[in-house]
């Protein structure tokens, strides 16, 4: 029975990892280590460009690294749209897992090696997350899970723990393709912000636990300059991004499947927000205006990209 069973594992076939890469206006420079990155450590990069003004296949193919495929989507159709249109690409390559990555995140050398043996030690595992560096910030930011009416903060404290989180940030995220295939793909109707956080509460709500992976190393870029507070830093992103923050958080409040004590917890969090960012993020009136219309939006159960009306 012994050496049955190691046969079934050395006859096992390798992963097959597909790394989908969403562009839109990429900084080139950081584009191309990202890609550099990734060629050494999966099967294939795919990018999927959002409709940027350069030609993101045309340079692709003057790369001495390149990806090895280009889809290009036209228009800038959301971070979920990019992702899926990604996804189903990686499934007709016979593609084993995904790897999410945004263009401004640079993985460690080993990243994709130490997610694949947390899934591997896993069965259950929804996906696996890296733990990131804003080098904005002066510590990576925790990895956050909701328990008991409260928001735990995991700090990594043991260098190589595997941790139980709620969701993972996009970025980095590694996903394997049965999982989303029971799970389904990313909302697209949400646009971009929660779109992470929708799935990794769906991936729970299906039975699935997701895993931040303290010995996974990732450098990754969180939205604009933060605001210096009281000797903090504040992630700070622009209104627009601040409307699709407000509306997304509102649109899954009023989803039936997910946990009460979540909705309760992110909730008080969201208010904290809302008045933090009317007060100090400048200019406060187009912030404050942002975040009210996605609140209403939210309520009234509107999605999809924003098109500001005309007058």
């Amino acid at each position: 029975m012994e050496d049955t069973q190691q046969t079934a594992h050395l006859t096992q076939p390798p992963p097959n990892i597909i790394a989908i890469v969403v562009t839109y206006h990429p900084a080139l420079d950081v584009l191309r280590s990202l890609i550099q990155r990734l060629a050494s450590q999966v099967d294939r990069v795919l990018i999927v460009d959002n409709g940027s003004d350069t030609s993101i296949a045309a340079w692709n193919a003057s790369q001495p690294t390149p990806a090895h495929h280009v889809i290009a989507l036209g228009e800038n159709l959301g971070i979920a749209a990019a992702q899926n249109a990604g996804i189903a690409w990686a499934k007709q390559q016979g593609a084993t897992y995904v790897l999410l990555m945004d263009q401004d995140s640079l993985p460690a050398q080993d990243m994709v090696e130490k997610l694949h043996s947390a899934l591997a030690n896993n069965p259950r595992a929804a996906a696996v997350g890296p733990r990131y560096v804003d080098t904005r910030q002066e510590n990576p930011p925790p990895f956050l899970q909701i328990r008991h009416w409260r928001l735990y903060r995991h700090c990594c404290e043991g260098g190589n723990a595997v941790l139980p989180v709620d969701y993972l940030i996009a970025s980095g995220c590694l996903i394997p393709i049965p999982v989303l295939e029971q799970v389904g793909n990313m909302r697209d109707d949400l646009f971009i912000d929660y779109v992470d956080i929708e799935w990794g509460l769906r991936a729970g709500h299906h039975g699935y636990q997701s895993y931040g992976v303290c010995s996974a190393h990732m450098e990754h870029s969180l939205g604009e300059t933060p605001i210096v507070f009281r000797g903090r830093k504040i992630p700070l992103h622009s209104p627009l991004r601040h409307y699709y923050h407000f509306r997304n958080a509102v649109l899954l409040y009023r989803t039936g499947w997910v946990p009460l004590q979540w909705k309760c917890v992110d909730a008080w969090r969201l208010l904290l927000k809302y008045g933090f960012y009317t007060l100090y993020a400048k200019p406060r009136h187009r912030h404050f205006a942002s975040m009210t219309r996605g609140l209403w939006h939210g309520l009234i159960g509107k999605a999809g990209k924003f098109t500001p009306s005309k007058k």
